[in-house]
């Protein structure tokens, strides 16, 4: 058995040494490690050549996105595992034995995602997972919780992108990531496929790793977030769950409308550029959306039975903003979410 490592890097030369630093310590014999460049310009592969000369070093030669970079990593390695791991991550002691054998013991299992805790305060999680919303918006299943809470190992509605572990096999028998994505939302659909594939997510919170995060918007950011979401629902869902999510999904524009003006209003065109590429790659969308149906081994119904009601409102940083928020919309998710519990059969 071998188990490949797959990095993607854009200039992340300082995350990447100290990521590299603890793979050395706490890897298994048999893993290889495969750090894909996307284009860096900060000596990068200078510093891996000359302090990590095991690990294979793939230059492309422009940045393709992270979805590219790791489909890139995946197609020269040699092992039947794959773990993708973020470079601004680090791992600690036995992370990757209970990642690894979580797939190995159950057949119906083909991804696992660690307890993901933050890198600067330890005590703090970061991510358990990933919840996804009724509308496809995904979430860090209990970010800023006690580390000590999220014990047990089970299954939940997605993997988090920054750590994940899957069989080789099913990434090349669900298409691998979906490259035009190229940032966010990228773990999510991954996971989605798995599903609609007969295949479960599985968090183990007997593996941990630090990550290195903090919440930011770059200019692009939003219209990536929106065009990929518009992406994973129209691939993923059968146009009649669609059609009953449309309430909620109207309700979902506005709350994002209103937080483009809170908290993005110099980039709002970016939300409206979302559209316009849905409108304008119309056609390609369709053809993707063919091809993920031709996955499909399980229904809508259990597909979105692990999907929440409830969104994190805390990113709007006024707790009196934050709290009416949940005390009027969580209700109203419940119920939306109640209705396509009850109508959608298929």
């Amino acid at each position: 058995m071998q188990i490949s490592i797959i990095i993607v890097v854009h200039n992340h030369r300082k995350d990447l040494e100290r990521c590299l630093h603890s793979l050395n310590e706490h890897s298994l014999e048999d893993t290889e490690i495969i750090v894909v460049d996307n284009a860096s310009t900060d000596g990068s592969h200078e510093m891996v050549k000359s302090k990590f000369p095991d690990v294979i070093y793939l230059h492309c030669d422009e940045n393709l996105g992270f979805g590219h970079g790791n489909n890139h990593g995946a197609s020269h390695a040699r092992g039947d595992y794959l773990i993708f791991l973020n470079p601004d991550t680090v791992v600690t002691q036995n992370w990757q034995k209970p990642l690894i054998s979580t797939l190995i013991d159950h057949s119906q299992i083909g991804l696992t995602t660690p307890k993901i805790l933050h890198f600067d305060e330890t005590s703090s999680i970061s991510a358990c997972g990933l919840q996804i919303h009724l509308t496809g918006i995904g979430q860090c299943r209990g970010v800023g919780k006690q580390n000590q809470l999220f014990t047990q190992q089970e299954e939940v509605g997605a993997i988090h992108g920054a750590a994940f572990a899957i069989k080789k096999e099913v990434f090349e028998k669900i298409g691998g990531f979906d490259a035009p994505f190229f940032l966010y939302v990228e773990d999510s659909d991954i996971s989605w496929r798995a599903r609609l594939a007969g295949y479960r997510c599985v968090y183990v919170p007997d593996s941990v790793v630090y990550h290195d995060y903090s919440l930011r918007f770059s200019p692009q950011k939003l219209f990536y977030l929106e065009r990929n979401r518009y992406l994973l629902l129209t691939k993923n869902l059968h146009w009649g769950t669609l059609f009953i999510l449309l309430p909620a999904l109207m309700l979902m524009e506005l709350i994002g409308w209103g937080f483009v003006f809170l908290k993005d209003r110099k980039n709002w065109k970016n939300k409206a550029l979302a559209y316009a590429w849905m409108i304008q790659n119309w056609n390609e969308v369709l053809q993707k959306r063919w091809q993920v149906q031709q996955l499909r081994r399980i229904t809508d119904r259990k597909l979105l039975s692990f999907s929440t009601h409830r969104l994190i409102y805390e990113q709007v940083k006024s707790p009196a903003l934050n709290h009416l928020a949940h005390w009027v919309l969580d209700p109203i998710f419940w119920v939306l979410k109640g209705l396509v519990s009850a109508l959608v059969w298929w």
